[in-house]
């Protein structure tokens, strides 16, 4: 009788995934991996960017890595197969968060037509004097100060802005805002903030409409 001879075995390190594969895919589950926060993951997750599509391509999600701007995140893929659970959750955004958004991420493709410079660097007053154009004229100052600290203080903990050390009410633009507010949805921004001032001023009837100087500023 024949002998069948049995299957080669598979090496250990054969099966393994590469060196640092584990790891970077654990930490991008976890958030944003940054450049900057940790060099040597970064490198190792550019060598192993093909092997991190594929691993997550499997689950429904997909990789953006942008070296030139020193970030990475997963988010799900629109080619995902519908009836898998989806392992980003979607965010819900207040009208007033969105509106603080958009308007971040137009100033800082503004910021960077202008300047060589990849740091947009903003006060907590200046935030405020850029929103306060698209808002209704308001006796309550008090109000629209709290509302602006808690919009501001929600946007950091999504990581568009990074408080800087030592200085409480001075933040820097999150370059990765312009990975979830994209060129299109750019295009569109001047008809989107038409819809804001709209809804802004049905949403504050009391508050009366936008002063003649606010309208001016907006428009240019």
């Amino acid at each position: 009788m024949t002998a069948i001879p049995a299957e080669p075995a598979v090496a250990p390190d054969a099966a393994r995934a590469p060196d640092g594969l584990p790891l970077a895919i654990t930490r991008l589950f976890k958030g944003v991996v940054y450049r900057e926060s940790d060099e040597k993951l970064w490198q190792r997750l550019m060598e192993l960017s093909a092997q991190a599509r594929d691993y997550v391509a499997v689950l429904g999600l997909e990789l953006v890595l942008d070296d030139t701007e020193g970030y990475a995140f997963l988010r799900s893929s629109p080619d995902a197969d519908p009836e898998l659970p989806r392992l980003i959750p979607r965010r819900q955004l207040t009208f007033n968060v969105s509106l603080l958004l958009a308007l971040l991420r137009a100033r800082l493709a503004e910021f960077d037509q202008q300047n060589s410079d990849t740091r947009l660097i903003m006060t907590a007053e200046q935030i405020g004097d850029m929103v306060s154009v698209f808002l209704p004229d308001s006796s309550n100052e008090a109000r629209i100060q709290d509302q602006l600290a808690t919009n501001i203080k929600k946007v950091t903990e999504l990581g568009f802005l990074r408080k800087l050390r030592g200085q409480e009410q001075t933040f820097e633009v999150a370059r990765i805002l312009k990975a979830y507010v994209d060129a299109q949805w750019l295009e569109e921004f001047d008809a989107r903030l038409a819809d804001y001032r709209s809804t802004l001023a049905s949403d504050l009837p009391a508050a009366g409409t936008a002063s003649s100087a606010k309208k001016e500023r907006a428009t240019a």
